[in-house]
């Protein structure tokens, strides 16, 4: 009798790594989704028709808005143009950011906070280069990648909503976590159909939004939803957790400091001390 052995196959790759490399070519790099986000975001706040063109867009089919071809479409390589996910994320996204109120927009709080004194001024004295980060691109120019920033997903924004709620108005957490269940369960047609709501309501609470990161996490939706959601959700969990554990702690130092200060209210209090 011939014994047979048997051969385990290979390691189930990583997400990335088994993704074919067509698709990791149309996906943008997150530094490259950054930059085209600081464009929009800085048009947008600098430009009221811009402005006004690129948020006419919330909620439309691609064939409805032609006045904002002139600001994305140039963004898109020959590949990505002709993939109806990624074109319609690239402008989903910037309908979404133009949408915001104005004194939303990252570009004017940028701007704010350099209006110094003289006093905050470089040590040398010399100019802030124009492709400094946060500085504006010369017109017709796409800007160099911003400064490299840990990525937040949409479930961090809605814990961050949550949180915001010691603050003001901000989520319910039953609430929040509903809406982004709901959220994880749509298909693209559906995610699409539900962002401008969400984004809204979260940016009525001040809640930042990694625009880059959303960019991606759309243009991959139908390929890998199941890992975007994943990470959503655990975010958002992760988020809320960390934020218990600290508050437990700084309760636990005050508890502390309280029943030291009281024991040494009754030292003071003794006879013969």
């Amino acid at each position: 009798m011939t014994n047979t052995v048997t051969i385990p196959g290979p390691a189930k790759p990583a997400d990335d790594a088994a993704r074919p490399p067509e698709e990791r070519l149309l996906t943008p790099s997150l530094g490259r989704a950054r930059a085209f986000t600081t464009r929009i975001d800085q048009r947008s706040h600098d430009d009221p028709g811009v402005r006004a063109a690129l948020r006419r867009g919330v909620g439309k089919d691609l064939d409805a808005v032609p006045f904002m071809h002139r600001y994305v479409a140039s963004w898109l390589n020959d590949d990505q143009a002709r993939d109806h996910d990624i074109q319609r994320a690239f402008y989903t996204v910037a309908s979404l950011i133009a949408a915001q109120r104005r004194d939303q927009y990252a570009a004017g709080k940028t701007k704010a906070s350099k209006n110094t004194g003289p006093e905050d001024e470089a040590p040398d004295g010399t100019e802030e280069p124009a492709d400094a980060p946060g500085a504006a691109p010369a017109e017709g120019a796409q800007p160099a990648t911003p400064k490299r920033v840990p990525p937040r997903s949409l479930g961090r924004a809605f814990a961050d909503g949550v949180l915001s709620r010691g603050q003001g108005a901000g989520l319910r957490e039953t609430s929040a976590e509903t809406r982004l269940n709901v959220l994880t369960r749509q298909s693209v047609d559906g995610l699409h159909r539900h962002l401008p709501g969400v984004i809204r309501q979260l940016r009525d609470r001040e809640v930042e939004i990694d625009w880059a990161q959303l960019l991606v996490d759309l243009c991959q939706w139908r390929r890998r939803s199941g890992t975007i959601k994943r990470i959503w959700l655990q975010d958002y969990h992760r988020t809320l957790r960390k934020d218990g554990e600290r508050r437990a702690r700084e309760q636990d130092d005050k508890d502390v400091g309280t029943s030291e200060n009281d024991a040494d209210s009754t030292a003071d209090t003794e006879p013969g001390s």
